[in-house]
């Protein structure tokens, strides 16, 4: 698919993982991942906070390159899916702009019991921040601008400097 495209998606047995610039649908990521066989369904929606070390955020704006990010997405939801023995695992991302309050990832785990979904829902989540290849922008308010930094807890990025940013290389 190409980047342009609004919705990138890899699929293995049971898994699915997922780009998009659209708001992320909740039910249809729980739905993709129920089964007969499961006895536990767990879902991690991470939203946009309104504020970041104390200071206002007016959005997060997510970059990735797609095919790195996707390969890296279903390379974790392959490993987590085995070592929990999970029935089945979506992990959706979101790109572009994120408003406050609204959705940019989705990880959603069913398995036949409770602490192998709740366990499994976890790894995927800290391995996502550590490993998949998405940054993010955030916005504050006033004339701070903005901060790009990879997708962690707690890190400040850099400061951007838009005249760096427009200045061509030598």
């Amino acid at each position: 698919m190409s980047q342009q495209s609004s919705f990138q998606q890899l699929q293995d047995d049971a898994i699915s993982v997922a780009l998009t610039h659209s708001a992320l649908d909740i039910p249809s990521v729980l739905d993709s991942v129920k089964s007969p066989k499961a006895g536990a369904v767990v879902l991690f929606a991470g939203t946009t906070r309104d504020n970041f070390d104390g200071e206002p955020v007016t959005h997060l704006e997510y970059s990735s390159y797609p095919p790195l990010a996707l390969k890296t997405m279903l390379s974790i939801a392959q490993s987590v899916k085995e070592k929990h023995a999970l029935t089945a695992i979506a992990i959706v991302h979101r790109l572009g702009i994120v408003p406050i309050a609204e959705e940019s990832i989705l990880i959603a785990v069913s398995a036949p019991h409770r602490h192998a979904a709740w366990s499994g829902g976890a790894e995927a989540l800290e391995l996502c921040k550590e490993k998949v290849e998405v940054w993010k922008l955030e916005e504050f308010g006033g004339n701070q601008g903005g901060v790009w930094r990879a997708n962690r807890d707690g890190a400040r990025g850099l400061q951007l400097d838009s005249a760096a940013l427009n200045e061509k290389p030598a």
